[in-house]
């Protein structure tokens, strides 16, 4: 079960009447194939920018190529985060794996400037659509969710600039966390790309202990079996941690407004709080 405490955690009610409440592409296009310059909102939380971020800049991509190659909708994304990607300057290398009849895998891999060793890669499955007849499937439609009825929820990060989050407008209750981006990742973003930000955060709204470690995830998988309706996307989380091992793990089912749309997990790393940080303050997702 969800923590009333651990989404106010998570979300503490701030002002944002500034910059973050303009829509801003996070992403921008640099001169070059595959160049492209963060804004200061995709930042995280400590070092480096926030894996959400970055996950969906590497679909945002493959899935522009999807459109113009008819590999049909991405369905899945598995993205590995190496080491931390800095503001900076950014170039990625998208890669087909495989295609077939109906399914194809691309990779796509994230480099800061012109250095040789990567901060990110992604593989994203991608298939193309078509009805099938299934005597018998029940009919899973559910009532539609308003998260507009729900409070209103916004953070500040640690180090107080602007960060992802600010990117997003957040609401909470019933067991749930809705996010809406504010704006695109990447002008013409695919539906999966518009899913990742805010399922990256799933492990951070329902930790066991709030305030104790940091928990950065060091990977990110996400499944879609239908794309997503409107620009609300929920998530309904679950996290596990074993303190002897230093790790745990966090998983959720996805929601839009109408119902369940697909399923996120991703492996959690426990580790003290960074020496600039104190454990007195208020733990943002990772």
């Amino acid at each position: 079960m969800l923590k009333a405490q651990a989404i106010d955690d998570v979300t503490g009610l701030i002002n944002l009447t500034h910059l973050w409440t303009i829509d801003v592409t996070i992403f921008s296009p640099l001169p070059g194939l595959h160049c492209w310059q963060p804004s200061p909102l995709a930042a995280g939380p400590f070092a480096g920018l926030q894996g959400g971020a970055v996950a969906s800049l590497l679909t945002a991509e493959v899935e522009a190529m999807a459109a113009d190659r008819d590999w049909g909708t991405a369905i899945g994304v598995a993205v590995w985060y190496l080491r931390p990607t800095p503001l900076a300057a950014l170039r990625t290398q998208p890669a087909t794996v495989a295609t077939g009849g109906r399914v194809t895998v691309v990779d796509n891999v994230l480099w800061p400037g012109d250095e040789t060793q990567p901060c990110a890669m992604a593989r994203v499955t991608l298939s193309r659509e078509r009805q099938i007849a299934v005597a018998g499937l029940p009919d899973r439609s559910a009532k539609r969710i308003d998260p507009t009825l729900l409070p209103e929820r916004t953070r500040r990060a640690p180090h107080g600039r602007p960060w992802f989050m600010d990117a997003m407008e957040a609401r909470a209750g019933d067991g749930m966390a809705w996010f809406r981006l504010r704006g695109p990742v990447v002008d013409g973003a695919g539906p999966l790309t518009g899913v990742l930000g805010p399922a990256d955060w799933t492990h951070g709204i329902d930790r066991p202990v709030e305030q104790a470690v940091a928990d950065p995830n060091p990977n990110l998988t996400v499944h879609l079996f239908r794309n997503p309706v409107g620009e609300w996307i929920g998530i309904r989380p679950q996290t596990r941690w074993q303190a002897s091992r230093g790790l745990g793990i966090g998983h959720g089912v996805l929601f839009d407004v109408e119902g369940e749309i697909g399923c996120v997990s991703m492996s959690v790393v426990l580790l003290p709080f960074p020496k600039s940080y104190s454990a007195n303050q208020a733990q943002p997702p990772l």
